[in-house]
């Protein structure tokens, strides 16, 4: 590998020396006028401008080679370009007046292509249009996008359910690089920060081919906020403030780049009370938030590299029983402390008509859970209300650091003909470390390792998408035990233009996942579950197979799209009691049986002309999930249908001004799995109204926000608080603001 490496920097020499440029002209394709502030970007450099007042634009320092170039504005359709560089200068690109919204790049899928260019289908969302929707916190804003759902303890724990799969079957992706931080266990979070995320990706159904295990349900993948454009600077800050918890959200940034070098950072504080229903405060639901993200960057005609770091701090209460009512925010008993660092790497050698991505990364993630018997003082009820501002008075039940070292090399080879076709080999170095008092899963070592193949062929109406990918995971166990999982995988896609309006995608994938270490060998109580968990070290890989199918139609005045998904999993791992208990709590331990899950999404958007600025959205989800008995699976999301009435406005003084007003309706979940209950069905009702304005000569944005205007009553499925009859969070306004400097 190391030979390899060498060689191809060696080649890449020739390129570092080139000096290309590209100059041109964005026009309306209807009047030929200019069109100022069109964003050019080259997705594969990272490098982009915007055009001037008249619609031109230059860009310098250019690698010699095949790239793509996407322009966008809002009010036009996006357009995507493959240019050959240095063969390309003087360019006008005409742009076709249009009320659909901007496209975005793809990331998460190979190719880096718009969606409306990709074989799979990909849902994204801007971090900014999450929160404008009432988004407290990152678990909480994914809740919006069509097809996923999140399994909450409270407000600050949520995991991503993605098709009504959960947990290690969602892989989540962050600064190009796998996060692993514990997630094996259903009261464990994300562990990351909206602040300095830019959007984020979903891709729904097994994804093994392009990130290995544990993508077998789905992936996760949040794009880091990109750099300054070439030779320019800016800072902003902003703030928002929560009238159910009382709590707050801050966070302030500043990134500046010139032709080679760029760097950014930005951190962020935000603390919340106990959520408020109609009822009472469910007590320790409070949590504190810290995080801090830094970026640099350097960028040569043929190299560009970047390097991040992340580091997130929280203490996150967990919830038991209705108790202390106050709006006090530091966690009470029990809590968990947790410290996440993110170190990553990405680079990018670019020869003639091919290039070599390099991703590095090393998550280094320490979780420490305090509970009430390990109180130096046990007898005093009031020492609670002390808030712990001293935690060395509190020694942790438990604590574990997890250690995980990753890469992702690929290697994009020369186009050929209709033959787009990326080679690559990923892995994983992983150690699991205890040190506290309690034990729920022993010390392993994890490796992974994975080589994948995959091509895109273009034809005039039709694209293609297919590609091989084999696996070996090696489980070594403290005890002594070593498990060894093997995986062979494949997918083929197509993509192809019925008509000129309709688009029709077929998707054939199978896909994986390894039992985890907490599967394989728990052997404790899990606090937030209240359940004493047992591992079965005889379980096999999940093996699945999905078909997707997807039709979308798309003119001027309407869109509208159907998804639907079978999706067959081998040997499914599920937890089921045995009754028995332990300590107070009943006993769950892991089984497998076949499992299959099925269902889609069905939305509709019109935005009829002339009028632009009136917006009417509908969407409807459904799953179902069984077992190869016809029982069916724990933790599936109820079916729902969301409606949205959105409009745009400009006024001289206000800028990217919106409103909107959205009712969900969540249907009854009566299809549970043994040892759950039924869950009533709700509507919950939000609001918003925003937009930008200058003030001292700067933009600001000001948004004001509210979900559950009606304060209804409900319980969402996947709470884990279900269990005890805890209500989901009743109204909460929202207030934020932006300042551009």
């Amino acid at each position: 590998m190391r030979i390899l490496l060498n060689t191809l920097l060696f080649l890449a020499i020739a390129n570092l020396y080139a000096q290309n440029s590209i100059k041109g002209n964005v026009i309306d394709a209807n009047t030929n006028q200019g069109i100022p502030f069109a964003n050019i970007y080259f997705s594969e450099l990272e490098k982009g401008t915007s055009s001037n007042e008249t619609g031109y634009f230059s860009l310098e320092n250019l690698p010699s080679g095949n790239h793509k170039i996407i322009i966008s504005v809002l009010g036009y359709e996006t357009k995507s370009l493959n240019l050959f560089i240095p063969n390309t200068n003087n360019l006008t690109i005409s742009l076709t007046p249009s009320a659909i919204e901007m496209q975005a790049v793809i990331v998460s899928t190979p190719f880096h292509k718009l969606q409306s260019e990709n074989v799979m289908k990909v849902e994204q969302q801007t971090i900014t249009n999450l929160k404008a929707n009432g988004a407290v916190n990152l678990a909480d804003g994914i809740t919006n996008i069509a097809g996923v759902e999140s399994v909450t303890t409270g407000l600050s724990i949520g995991k991503p359910v993605i098709r009504g799969l959960s947990s290690n079957r969602v892989l989540v992706y962050t600064q190009g690089v796998r996060l692993e931080n514990q997630q094996f266990g259903d009261e464990h979070g994300l562990g990351i920060s909206d602040s300095g995320i830019e959007s984020v990706e979903v891709i729904k159904g097994p994804a093994s081919l392009l990130y290995g295990s544990d993508a077998l349900g789905g992936v996760l993948y949040l794009n880091p906020e990109k750099f300054a454009q070439n030779n320019t600077s800016n800072a902003d800050f902003s703030g928002n403030y929560f009238s159910n918890t009382q709590g707050f959200s801050t966070n302030a940034g500043y990134k500046s780049s010139d032709e080679h070098f760029k760097f950014l950072f930005r951190g962020s504080f935000a603390e919340h009370a106990d959520y408020k229903t109609n009822v009472y405060r469910v007590t320790n639901t409070r949590f504190k938030e810290q995080d801090f993200k830094a970026g640099i960057g350097y960028q040569k005609e043929g190299f560009k590299t970047e390097f991040r770091y992340n580091i997130n701090h929280s203490k996150l209460g967990i919830p038991e029983e209705i108790g202390e009512q106050s709006t006090n925010k530091t966690p009470l008993l029990p809590f968990q402390d947790l410290t996440n660092h993110i170190f990553s790497s990405k680079s990018t050698v670019f020869f003639n008509n091919a290039r070599l991505d390099i991703n590095l990364g090393y998550i280094y993630n320490d979780r420490k859970e305090f509970e009430e018997h390990h109180h130096d003082d046990d007898d005093d009820e009031h020492e609670h209300e002390e808030e712990h501002e001293e935690d060395e008075i509190l020694e942790a039940a438990l604590h574990m650091k997890l250690k995980t070292a990753n890469y992702d090399i690929k290697y994009n080879l020369p186009k050929l003909g209709k033959f787009e076709t990326i080679v690559g080999v990923q892995g994983m170095n992983q150690v699991n470390s205890n040190y506290g008092e309690e034990q729920l899963i022993p010390d392993a070592t994890t490796n992974d390792i994975g080589v994948l193949a995959t091509s895109h062929i273009h034809f005039e109406k039709t694209d293609v998408q297919l590609g091989a990918r084999f696996d070996n995971r090696i489980i070594d166990i403290a005890s002594g035990l070593q498990k060894n999982f093997n995986s062979f995988n494949g997918a083929f896609g197509v993509k192809t233009d019925i008509a000129k309006s309709i688009t029709a995608r077929i998707n054939l994938a199978t896909g994986f996942r390894a039992p985890n270490l907490s599967e394989l060998t728990s052997d404790g109580a899990h606090e937030g579950t209240n359940r004493y968990e047992i591992g079965n070290t005889n379980l096999k890989s999940e093996q699945n197979f999905q078909t997707d199918i997807a039709l979308e139609y798309k003119n001027e005045h309407v869109e509208f799209f159907v998804n639907g998904f079978y999706n067959t999993i081998n040997n499914y791992i599920f937890l089921s009691p045995n009754g028995t208990v332990i300590d107070g709590n009943p006993v769950f331990i892991y089984l497998q049986d076949d499992a299959k899950l099925y269902g889609g999404e069905v939305g509709l958007h019109i935005h009829p002309h002339p009028l632009d600025w009136l917006h009417i959205e509908s969407s409807f989800e459904t799953v179902t999930g069984k077992q190869a008995n016809n029982v069916y699976l724990p933790l599936i999301p109820a079916n729902s249908i969301t409606n949205i009435l959105r409009v745009e406005f400009e006024k001289p003084w206000l800028k990217k001004g919106y409103s909107f007003i959205k009712l969900t309706t969540t249907f009854n979940q009566n299809n549970v799995s043994v040892f759950e209950t039924t869950t009533n069905g709700y509507s919950l009702l939000s609001a918003g109204i925003g937009g930008s304005f200058n003030l001292f000569k700067n933009e600001a944005t000001l948004t004001l926000s509210g979900t559950n205007l009606t304060n209804k009553t409900y319980i969402n499925h996947l709470s884990r608080l279900k269990t005890d009859g805890v209500f989901n969070m009743g109204t909460n306004v929202i207030i934020g603001l932006t300042y551009n400097l």
